[in-house]
């Protein structure tokens, strides 16, 4: 996963998320960490009409650049993301079927032509978890790879 570097999550909130035609979409509301590597993961962002809905982008791909946050994905791919209640847990089937919506594997998940895990999935859902730490520097403009997480489901930091 790729995930914006060198602020800790809970700075992230409030960014102005922009998608990669540089429209505008919504305002970060909540950044959600894989339960099993605590790695950030998922952000939350209110878009809708009046903002009264918080859509699940993943972080992989993202850049910071002052106060906006640049994700890979399109406006419309954004708002057609599964209805996902933002409430506290991510659980790996509603993950799962987030990945596939943005057409991404999940990290850790085997690639096309590869074996699968026999052990099973690995990691679980998460909860909100306020704290710091896990992302790479947002003033570059670029992004890292922190090391490939092999959880799933995800917490919002506070």
């Amino acid at each position: 996963m790729n995930a914006p570097l060198g602020d800790p999550p809970r700075s992230l909130t409030g960014l102005h998320v922009v998608d990669a035609d540089g429209a505008k979409v919504g305002t970060v509301q909540q950044v959600y960490r894989d339960d099993a590597t605590n790695d950030p993961e998922w952000i939350t962002v209110r878009t809708g009409l009046f903002g009264m809905r918080e859509t699940f982008i993943p972080l992989a791909g993202v850049r910071r650049t002052g106060d906006e946050l640049h994700v890979p994905h399109d406006k419309e791919t954004i708002k057609a993301a599964p209805r996902i209640d933002a409430d506290g847990h991510l659980d790996p089937s509603e993950e799962a079927e987030l990945y596939r919506h943005y057409g991404m594997a999940r990290p850790g998940s085997p690639r096309p032509g590869e074996a699968s895990d026999p052990g099973g999935e690995s990691g679980t859902g998460g909860m909100p978890n306020p704290g710091s730490g896990g992302t790479s520097n947002p003033g570059s403009g670029g992004t890292s790879d922190p090391g490939g997480t092999s959880g799933t489901g995800g917490s919002p930091l506070g």
